[in-house]
């Protein structure tokens, strides 16, 4: 099944990623987990992920999941996951500088 989710690739720093918005992603935790991981053609047991948009490599295979603030004088909610290339996985908790920096832009 395909659906039509918006999204936008950004570069920061060394690194690029796609960007989506929170209220546009399955609220089910794994329904979540496969559509991120289908938009970046991962998994992918070649390394390559020619059937998504992702880069087959670490610095172009990262998540940004952004949502409005929920907080007086927070302005947006970033969450980051680093997309694995041959496994079904997003490591969620860690941070990445360059897609932070891209955060702003956004």
């Amino acid at each position: 099944m395909q659906a039509r989710i918006r999204t936008v690739i950004m570069r920061g720093g060394t690194s690029r990623g796609i960007f989506f918005r929170d209220e546009d992603l399955p609220v089910d935790p794994e329904a979540r987990k496969w559509t991120i991981l289908a938009a970046f053609g991962s998994p992918d047991r070649y390394g390559r992920q020619i059937d998504g948009l992702g880069g087959a490599t670490s610095l172009t295979s990262k998540a940004a999941i952004i949502s409005k603030g929920t907080q007086p004088g927070i302005d947006v909610n970033f969450t980051f996951g680093q997309v694995s290339i041959e496994q079904p996985l997003i490591d969620m908790r860690g941070n990445c500088g360059n897609i932070s920096a891209a955060v702003g832009p956004y």
